[in-house]
Order: C-alpha cells, then structure tokens, then sequence
C-alpha cells in the first residue's frame, strides 16, 4: 500500500508518495496555476504512473490532506466522510484563502477514485491544547461563544513533527519534556510545549498575529487598521492586502528572502541591516515570553526554511542567552552544513540543548495518515 500526502493550495499542489511500511519518499512534486483541480490531480496521477511510482490508483491505499483550519471542532487527524466535508465548509469564514482549496482537493479525490479512503490532518489539531486563558483574546467574550473568535495557531503539523524528532533524540518520550520550537521560513511561528502539548503559539485567530515574517506584518497596534482606513481611506481588501502580503522583511527592505537580504546587509545596506534586526528582535521577545511560561526547559529547537539554514538568525537570536539563562550554543557547530535531520548546536556548557531538526509536514501527515488507515482496516 502507498500513501499520496497532498497540500492543496489556491494556487498549486504540493504531494509526496510514500511506501507505507518505512514511509520512505517514492516520488513528489508540485502542480503550479492551478485553475482546475480534476485536471491537476489527472496530471499528478499520470506522473505517478510514467515514472513507475504506482502501476495504477489501486496501488494508493490512502491519501493524507494538509487542512489548514480545523476550529475547535479537530484536535487530532480524522478519516473524512461526508459530515467532515460540512463541517470544513462551516470553517471557511475562519480560513478563507486556505480551506476553500483544502476542500476543493478532497473533493476532487473523492469524485475521481469511488471509496478512497481519506484523512485530513490540521495545521491548528496540535494547538487544541492551549488553555483558554493563552487563547483568549481580551475583546468581549461573546465574540468567542457566538461567533469563535479566539487564537487557533498554525504550523502545528511542523512543531508537533520536531518536538517528536526530539524526544526521539533524546530517547524518551515526548510527555517528558518542556521546549520551545521555532519554525522560521516565509511564515514564521514559534510555540510553547510542555509535557508534550502546545500551551501558548504566536500565531492566532490567523497566520498573520505573531513574529514577523517574510510578508507578513506580525505584531502590531490593532488601531493601525483603523488609522490606515479612516486617515488613509484605504478599503479593507487594500488593508489586508498591505497586512499579508507588503510587510513584514519586504515592508521595511523590499525584500522576502531571507538569503537577499542577508546579501544586501553584508554591502551595509541600512534597511536590509534594519529587517533582520527587527525579525531577530521579535523572536527573541517571544522566545523571553515563552522561557518564562515554561517551568523548566528541555531544548530550544530551530526548523523551518530559515531556522534549519540560517546560521546568522540561529547565531543572533541565541545571542548573550548565556548570561542569565545559561543557554549558549557552539558558533564551529552552528556553522557548519547541517547533513542530520537532528543537529545538536548547543555549547558543552549549554545548560539545555539547542537542536536544529528539520520539518517534514508532509511525512508527518504520512504517519498520521497511516495510524489512522491502519485502525479503519482493523
């Protein structure tokens, strides 16, 4: 039996194959301008088939799906039937430019192959555990009970996927150990873990609260909003538009790749030497916060585009943490090319590990998709 794990975006589809005994990667690839999904997962299909991955749609026993919201309805991975599909569509006001894709690919699968059995994963499941008073926001409680407007978090396919590559490091089980996971890449997100469960993360009721990212503005006084429409009579789309998508690294440098800017600040480009201290700075703030939130520490982990590749944002955000935390991590090791999956970077008198692991969503989506297809067997 194989697992095809997709990623359905507006936009195009992510999708990895994998053999389901060691869930080792057969084939991947992506389908970009998507217009039309029964034509995009045709295309995938046929790729699968000239390249001798599968022989036939027989040969997929199950198929994983990336779904981006799952409200406080999912708290874990479930095999989608019907009821599953109504209750996505009732989140779509929660995720307008993700579920609606999300959807439209289980749609898709289910029109093509009759009986397919199916399982969404959501990035918001390993956040379900926050208590209410890290979800809440301060804002009359009736937006929460009539209308759910609460912090969800995202990413969560990714911190649940290294916290588990950690314990498995450390050789103990993830129920033992207090970390703080730093996922860096065009988003970004960094979360609290405590025995195990997320109990606070920095994005909220969507992707864009939190650090700064590479479009994305993060934090910010909510009154701006109001100012840029009353002042700057700018339409809600226009504000939206500049929130998500013309902030963030690109707001202050022009720039969203990390890697540019790193460039531009290294010929003492002023703007692009602002962003990363600003980006910088804003981790370093969460990550303070979150220190204090955990009684003890394990590890700090690092993944995500940035956080496995950048060793000067590794370097700057674990900056002087030796002189009142005693965390400090090896500058020849931070350095290096990272070649494991799991990189200790930590100094020898660190007093907690600083690990670098790298995310594999669609892996974790696999397992997940395999735990539940082998109950649904049983």
């Amino acid at each position: 039996m194989k697992i095809l794990v997709l990623n359905s975006g507006s936009s195009s589809v992510k999708y990895k194959l994998f053999d389901s005994v060691k869930l080792e990667v057969l084939f991947d690839g992506i389908e970009e301008e998507i217009s039309n999904f029964h034509k995009s997962f045709e295309n995938i299909f046929n790729k699968l088939i000239v390249s001798k991955a599968i022989s036939s749609l027989e040969e997929i026993g199950g198929f994983g799906h990336r779904v981006v919201h799952g409200g406080e309805k999912f708290s874990s991975p479930v095999i989608i039937d019907d009821e599953v599909i109504l209750e996505l569509e009732k989140l779509i006001p929660l995720a307008p430019l993700h579920n609606p894709a999300n959807i439209d690919g289980i749609k898709t699968i289910k029109a093509k192959i009759k009986n397919s059995l199916q399982v969404a994963v959501f990035d918001t499941a390993f956040h379900q555990t926050l208590p209410m008073k890290s979800f809440l926001y301060p804002i009359p409680f009736d937006f929460y009970k009539e209308h759910k407007i609460r912090k969800y978090g995202f990413h969560g396919t990714s911190h649940f996927y290294v916290a588990k590559q950690c314990a498995e490091y450390f050789n103990t089980n993830l129920e033992n150990l207090n970390l703080i996971t730093i996922h860096l890449g065009n988003g970004a997100s960094i979360t609290a873990v405590e025995k195990g469960k997320s109990i606070d993360t920095s994005m909220g009721f969507t992707p864009l609260e939190g650090l700064m990212m590479g479009t994305r503005c993060g934090d910010i006084d909510p009154s701006i909003v109001l100012y840029l429409e009353q002042n700057l009579k700018l339409s809600a789309d226009e504000i939206n538009e500049i929130l998500n998508k013309q902030s963030g690294l690109k707001g202050i440098c022009e720039y969203s790749d990390l890697r540019e800017i790193i460039a531009l600040s290294q010929d003492n480009n002023t703007q692009a030497i602002l962003a990363i201290d600003m980006f910088v700075e804003r981790i370093r703030k969460y990550l303070g916060a979150y220190i204090l939130k955990l009684e003890k520490l394990d590890g700090i982990i690092f993944t995500g585009g940035i956080g496995e590749n950048s060793s000067l944002i590794r370097q700057k955000v674990c900056a002087d943490l030796s002189l009142n935390l005693g965390i400090k991590i090896d500058d020849d090791k931070n350095t290096q090319k990272l070649i494991k999956n799991v990189e200790d970077i930590s100094s020898p008198c660190s007093k907690l590990k600083v690990l670098v692991i790298k995310t594999d969503e669609e892996k974790s989506i696999a397992i997940q998709t395999k735990v539940l297809l082998s109950k649904d067997n049983n």
